[in-house]
């Protein structure tokens, strides 16, 4: 039963602070339930209601500065977020210490990349959340022909798809050019 209860109060968080739940052994084996209203916490809900609240042990700082500080931690938080998702790129446990230099840097770099997107966006006027436009232009295909000789040697090109309209669109704002073709690089 209080496994029951504690599934009931997870599934809802927000009001499971509104109720002290008791379970008890009742007669005949049966358990009992007995339940009340915390009013304080009522109360404390019907204040905060709508308000983000910040609790810090700076006391130097405005409200302000304090508020600032918190959206530039988000965006850190959002930045490793995107790094997994977007960019996939995962923790690496490295054994040497150059290496996890190097593997920062290519983070920060990641980093730096999306945030230009977002700046670049802005200026364009297509929002400040890049996410979606790199999604729209990730689409754009790249496609290796290759053509074989009679000779016997092998031609190879790599293309740039032509993008569609709204790719055209979007890459004209954003002031960038595809090229026609880009080299091919052997391993």
């Amino acid at each position: 039963m209080e496994r029951r209860i504690g599934r009931l109060l997870e599934a809802n968080s927000r009001a499971a602070g509104l109720f002290k739940v008791e379970v008890t052994a009742g007669e005949g084996g049966r358990a009992a339930v007995s339940w009340e209203k915390v009013e304080a916490w009522r109360e404390w809900a019907e204040l905060s209601e709508g308000c983000y609240l910040l609790r810090s042990n700076i006391t130097d700082w405005d409200a302000a500065q304090l508020w600032q500080a918190y959206i530039q931690l988000t965006e850190a938080e959002a930045a490793f977020r995107m790094q997994k998702t977007d960019l996939r790129i995962r923790p690496i446990w490295h054994q040497k210490a150059e290496r996890v230099q190097a593997h920062i840097l290519v983070c920060f770099l990641a980093y730096v990349l999306w945030k230009m997107l977002g700046q670049m966006c802005k200026r364009s006027g297509l929002g400040d959340e890049p996410r979606k436009v790199l999604d729209e232009i990730a689409q754009i295909k790249v496609v290796d022909v290759v053509m074989p000789t009679k000779q016997g040697a092998v031609i190879r090109k790599r293309c740039v798809a032509q993008p569609t309209k709204a790719q055209a669109i979007l890459l004209q704002k954003l002031q960038l050019y595809l090229p026609q073709r880009l080299k091919i690089y052997e391993m």
